[in-house]
């Protein structure tokens, strides 16, 4: 059963059963609430769910959206939009245990992509961050 939790390990989630998408969305609400370029999601059934300990927070995002993160170390954790998605839960792929074991396979909101984000691919690329920098 794949389990996640927040960086500060107070919210622990798990979910079982199949997953409906893993994507990379770029639209400026999950920027803006990540305070990244593009936020890795995975939605899974929402009776699929469950949290194990701790008690998200709730962010409404917009008139739709309800946003969940820890109230202690501020990991955003989940996204429910009923109105899009249908009893889904769409997790942070990266809080995940094992972010590898569900890789996306589109993007979505290229119209709200970062010019910039498209060329990311041409820039040098290190392992660690480089000591000259």
């Amino acid at each position: 059963m794949p389990k996640g939790r927040c960086h500060c390990g107070a919210v622990v989630y798990s979910f079982q059963g199949g997953v409906r998408h893993s994507s990379v969305c770029h639209c400026e609400d999950c920027r803006r609430c990540a305070g990244a370029t593009g936020v890795a999601w995975v939605g899974v059934p929402s009776d699929d769910f469950a949290i194990e300990q701790g008690s998200p927070v709730e962010y409404r995002s917009s008139a739709d959206t309800s946003r969940y993160f820890c109230g202690q170390c501020g990991t955003g954790l989940t996204y429910v939009n009923e109105n899009v998605s249908p009893g889904t839960v769409d997790i942070q792929t990266a809080t995940l245990d094992d972010p590898e074991e569900f890789p996306p396979d589109k993007q979505v909101q290229m119209g709200d992509a970062l010019s910039w984000e498209r060329n990311l691919h041409e820039l040098p690329s290190y392992d660690r961050f480089p000591s000259n920098s």
